[in-house]
């Protein structure tokens, strides 16, 4: 079994600054280039490779199962803006532009971390359950992003079980390290869309739909105790990325409070573990 190659060194997200202080130079989108104002940098000569890259997963989807979405949603923004906050705010060295694999591309076992996003209608080949096993006993990681209420969660368990039958996912208590490894959360944070979340000042509400109201955090393990794949269910760290400049409320409370916060740990996590 192909163990997958180490791209990062172990201290790689040591250096944090204040997300308070940085986080409040805020990018209104003004421009309308292919980037959409987020701003590129370059790494050091010869050292490209050595970098932590974003990498989304293009899957299939039955869009007659559940309210569909797809492997596009937030996608170029939440990745280009992640990227950019990830090397901003850290001492992670990142890839500016972020990367779009299939799960049976062989490349996918260069990148240490992968992200699904919208998994409520998703269906996974077989070619690509067997890969994704292989990926994750590798010591890859998966972080699942952005689905809402009982049948699209039973829709991703059901795939995911497909890939780990012998494993069972498991809540994550707040004192996990993934709630506490870079950022300290008080809470598990639920993060809505970001017309929900401005609204939310005003209504209390923060939840997608009624059988919503509480956010999840799963964890599925190896049988070396090694949290291999992370769920965030009831919850929208995407949209937190990608409209971080739609509306002061919604960047304030949910962008600079919860979704970056959170994601950074979780990439801190997957890099240490």
């Amino acid at each position: 079994m192909r163990k997958l190659r180490s791209t990062l060194p172990i201290v790689v997200l040591l250096l944090v600054v204040t997300v308070t202080i940085v986080l409040g130079q805020r990018r209104w989108r003004q421009s309308f280039d292919d980037r959409e104002g987020v701003p590129v940098w370059s790494n050091e000569p010869g050292f490209e490779k050595d970098v932590f890259t974003f990498v989304r997963i293009q899957y299939d989807s039955s869009y007659w199962r559940g309210r569909g979405g797809g492997w596009r949603v937030d996608y170029r923004d939440a990745d280009l803006n992640f990227s950019y906050r990830l090397q901003q705010l850290t001492s992670l060295k990142v890839d500016p532009e972020g990367k779009v694999l299939r799960l049976t591309d062989p490349e996918l076992f260069n990148y240490p971390f992968i992200y699904i996003v919208e998994p409520g209608a998703l269906e996974f080949s077989e070619a690509e359950v067997k890969e994704l096993r292989r990926y994750l006993l590798s010591g890859g990681f998966l972080m699942v992003d952005d689905f809402w209420g009982e049948r699209e969660y039973q829709n991703f368990y059901e795939q995911i079980k497909r890939v780990f039958p012998e494993f069972e996912p498991q809540e994550l208590p707040l004192e996990h390290p993934v709630f506490n490894c870079v950022f300290q959360l008080k809470e598990k944070p639920q993060i809505p869309n970001f017309q929900l979340g401005e609204e939310s000042q005003y209504t209390g509400i923060t939840w997608e739909r009624p059988d919503a109201r509480e956010p999840r955090y799963l964890g599925i393990h190896d049988p070396k105790g090694r949290m291999m794949v992370i769920i965030c269910h009831n919850t929208d760290l995407a949209d937190g990325w990608e409209r971080e400049g739609v509306y002061e409320y919604y960047f304030r409370e949910f962008s600079e409070k919860k979704a970056y916060p959170l994601g950074i740990n979780i990439v801190f996590y997957a890099m240490t573990h």
